[in-house]
């Protein structure tokens, strides 16, 4: 719901902040006091197109603001979060348009650009009037008026179900009938990886141990004289460490007799020999095993090369060469065995087809049900807004192939005259028409498109009357479920308002200005007199206008 409305140094207004309710807002006033004007400005926080001439004249720029307050479930608010844009349950949009061209726009104070504005607030107002911001006039939305009347929506998520299976089996078939010439090249290429890698028979972690091996053999020189003179420093040469521990060992036993003390140093020394004994064998045998072979050494280096050359080539890592052989093995598999995956694909379509016909039937059946219904209860609307003699229908035309709303595409039709051959609705109603076709549709199908706020601008255009009265009913009505703005000239239809703003030019400091007031319940009298009477208000005409709010009130109380 629309909540507040900043206007500044927009056309004729220099500063201008409006707040409406839900329900029916009426706006009122003398011709050219800028009721049209307010209506440009929210059409341009929609996305309309700026024009530099909109900019107040001595001004460098214009902008309009407004706040939305949105239900926890809306749409917009679903959209507004996945885009990163925290709602909290309102919506401000501000968008500021300046004499160079440059155009920015905000949404809850972060700037977005004019192609998201257009996506995240789309279903949030739509206008009925000569103006942009046409949504009856998108035939895509037909459909979806139709689907809410009708009840479709049940079968329509169902055939939508099928219709995304559907989809996935048709995009898996056309990726596997890759042109010939294209697979063989994919076939070769694998069948050339999968060698090389074969060939190459890994084993997980041998590339550590290699790196371990040649850090070996580059220094067994180094390695076999520190090990082979640690030997023979604790064992086998002459002064061996061992020997001379062996020695003090047997000196000790024999002076224990003497002095027990230096006999309990005897076990102590033995522990010690025997470990330096262990410790001199290891390097014996560590010496031993050292491969001096230089083969060996270039054998490791080739070895270790290999794998660097597959590992720039497929994967950083042995473990993943392994894995990505896994993968282009099935790949070449999956290629090799084409024509029996294809014919499988092929059969998994066909019976998917048939499901998605039988669903998108069923949807038609129900479609074209409630089209017959829909065009009844249109004509009477119609009737009722002053369009007797207009005649109202669905279309549908069958498409070559199904598509994700149904197997058939639907178009509104209009004869506003009797005689007349129906025409599509976008392309020859007129803005006055298109308000009341939208304003009976609304009175249809309350939320068929699911926009909660609407403008009307000359909804009235044409007619007078017991249709006038009938229009303002209709609107009132609407205003239960949806809150409403309309424009208009006829005092029958601003009767039914629930708010009534006044918009009224004065001059102010040498200059034109639109201002726009809320009207209680007195001046709100005076307004719809100067309507009925014009510039001559006398008492009668006040009672007059007095008593069509009271019956008006009276009508949409029954």
């Amino acid at each position: 719901m629309l909540t507040d409305l900043i206007i500044k140094n927009f056309a004729i207004i220099e500063n201008l902040h409006v707040t409406f309710g839900s329900g029916f807002n009426v706006l009122t006033g003398e011709t050219g006091a800028g009721k049209s004007i307010i209506i440009d400005a929210v059409n341009l926080l929609l996305g309309g197109r700026a024009r530099g001439e909109i900019i107040r004249t001595g001004e460098e720029e214009a902008s309009v603001e407004a706040v939305f307050d949105l239900r926890e479930d809306h749409l917009v608010g679903k959209k507004l979060v996945a885009a990163g844009l925290e709602s909290n349950g309102e919506l401000l949009v501000r968008r500021i348009v300046a004499r160079s061209g440059k155009n920015r726009v905000f949404i809850n104070g972060s700037p977005v650009l004019l192609t998201q504005l257009r996506e995240l607030i789309s279903g949030l107002v739509n206008i009925y009037g000569q103006h942009e911001h046409q949504n009856l006039q998108r035939t895509e939305t037909h459909l979806k008026l139709l689907d809410s009347f009708a009840g479709s929506g049940e079968l329509l998520a169902d055939y939508r179900t099928v219709f995304l299976s559907y989809q996935q089996l048709q995009k898996e078939l056309s990726q596997l009938n890759l042109e010939e010439r294209e697979r063989q090249q994919r076939l070769d290429m694998l069948a050339f990886q999968q060698q090389e890698i074969v060939n190459a028979n890994l084993t997980p972690g041998e590339d550590d141990e290699l790196e371990r091996e040649r850090s070996i053999l580059q220094h067994a020189e180094k390695l076999t004289a520190v090990t082979v003179g640690g030997y023979e420093e604790l064992y086998a040469g002459e002064g061996a460490i061992c020997g001379k521990i062996s020695t003090i060992a047997t000196q000790l036993v024999s002076l224990q007799e003497i002095d027990p003390h230096l006999g309990s140093l005897v076990k102590p020394l033995q522990d010690y020999l025997y470990g330096l004994e262990d410790i001199a064998a290891e390097l014996r045998s560590y010496a031993d095993n050292l491969d001096f072979e230089p083969q060996r050494q270039q054998q490791v280096e080739d070895r270790l090369a290999l794998l660097a050359n597959l590992k720039g080539k497929y994967a950083p890592t042995i473990a993943e060469l392994i894995e990505y052989l896994e993968r282009i093995t099935a790949e070449h598999n999956d290629l090799s065995h084409i024509e029996g995956r294809r014919e499988q694909l092929q059969g998994e379509l066909q019976r998917q087809h048939e499901l998605l016909l039988d669903a998108g039937k069923q949807l038609s059946n129900q479609r074209k049900k409630g089209a017959i219904e829909l065009a009844k209860v249109m004509k009477q609307e119609l009737a009722e807004l002053a369009m007797g003699k207009a005649d109202f229908a669905i279309h549908f035309i069958p498409l070559a192939e199904p598509s994700a709303d149904g197997l058939e595409s639907g178009e509104f039709y209009l004869s506003a005259n009797q005689g007349e051959e129906a025409q599509p609705l976008a392309k020859i109603a007129s803005g006055g028409e298109l308000s009341r076709i939208m304003l009976a549709l609304k009175r249809s199908v309350p939320t068929g498109d699911g926009v909660e706020t609407l403008i009307f601008d000359e909804v009235d255009a044409g007619i007078g009357g017991e249709a006038a009265t009938a229009v303002g009913e209709k609107i009132s009505r609407l205003g239960i479920s949806l809150q409403v703005l309309c424009v208009t000239h006829l005092p029958q239809v601003a009767a039914f308002a629930d708010r009534h703003y006044l918009v009224a030019k004065e001059a102010a400091h040498g200059r034109t200005v639109t201002k726009l007031n809320l009207l209680n319940s007195e001046t709100r009298v005076a307004e719809m007199a100067r309507m009925l009477g014009g510039s001559h208000i006398g008492e009668k005409t006040l009672v007059h206008a007095q008593e069509l709010i009271e019956s008006s009130r009276a009508v949409v109380a029954n």
